[in-house]
């Protein structure tokens, strides 16, 4: 069985971070494992308070993962601080792990800061040159870029900046209002689209991390980059048109609605 490591936080409501990770790698039949750098007390409504793990606990989750179960790919969620950061750097490249993939969580879906200003600097330092590829959204692209993105050309050029300074892939995702849920890939020079449908549903908590872990289990599984993100953009597209609707904000999607 292939098996992924998510690096990420605890959602306490269940639909993003660490749970929405590991529902996702057993859906698509990935063993799931996971390294948590932060408790959160959250619903749909909205995050009320992050505790950050201590950063030898960390480390020590890492070893444990690593030495052991050595995972196919590795998914890299909410990290709030440097010390992290750093941490999850050095284990990486001590360990000469895989199919990085970062998803440079910075905002929840319900508006809430999740990254700590000064953690965005070592973020782009020590994790994204890591990586093979970076998931950023409309808001996270423009922070990293430096560009207000309003339409799909500046989505390739954020692309092209944020790719070329850190020697990896990046996929800026459009679901935030910009286009049809439309994704473009920047890779090597290289542009590719990656149509999907809007979906009428509110009810997007998790979307983020979903997405990058279903790339990570595909990715764990042997496919190439581009399959992989074709794969698992139809797997999110299912996941959102199952309309499960809990709670009394952006809900999450139902991560089992293939099963």
């Amino acid at each position: 069985m292939k098996t992924a490591l998510t690096i990420a936080g605890s959602d306490s409501s269940g639909g993003a971070g660490i749970q929405a990770d590991i529902k996702t790698m057993s859906s698509l039949k990935v063993y799931g494992m996971s390294a948590i750098t932060a408790l959160t007390a959250q619903n749909t409504q909205g995050v009320s308070r992050i505790m950050g793990v201590n950063p030898e606990f960390l480390a020590d989750q890492i070893d444990s993962v690593f030495t052991d179960i050595f995972p196919d790919s590795v998914k890299i969620g909410m990290v709030s601080s440097t010390d992290l950061i750093k941490i999850i750097a050095n284990k990486l490249q001590y360990y000469n792990a895989k199919k990085i993939v970062v998803d440079p969580v910075m905002v929840a879906t319900s508006g809430s800061k999740l990254l700590q200003d000064e953690a965005i600097e070592t973020l782009k330092k020590y994790l994204f040159p890591l990586s093979i590829l970076l998931t950023p959204n409309i808001p996270e692209a423009s922070i990293l870029s430096g560009i207000h993105i309003e339409n799909k050309y500046h989505m390739m050029e954020a692309a092209k900046i944020i790719g070329d300074e850190y020697n990896c892939a990046v996929l800026c995702k459009g679901g935030h209002s910009i286009n049809d849920a439309n994704d473009v890939l920047y890779n090597n020079g290289e542009y590719k689209w990656f149509m999907g449908e809007r979906i009428d549903n509110e009810n997007t908590h998790g979307t983020g991390c979903t997405l990058s872990s279903a790339i990570t289990s595909y990715l764990a599984h042997g496919n190439d980059l581009e399959t992989s993100i074709e794969l698992a953009k139809k797997y999110i597209s299912g996941a959102l048109r199952d309309m499960l609707d809990l709670g009394k904000g952006s809900g999450p999607l139902n991560h089992m609605w293939d099963i």
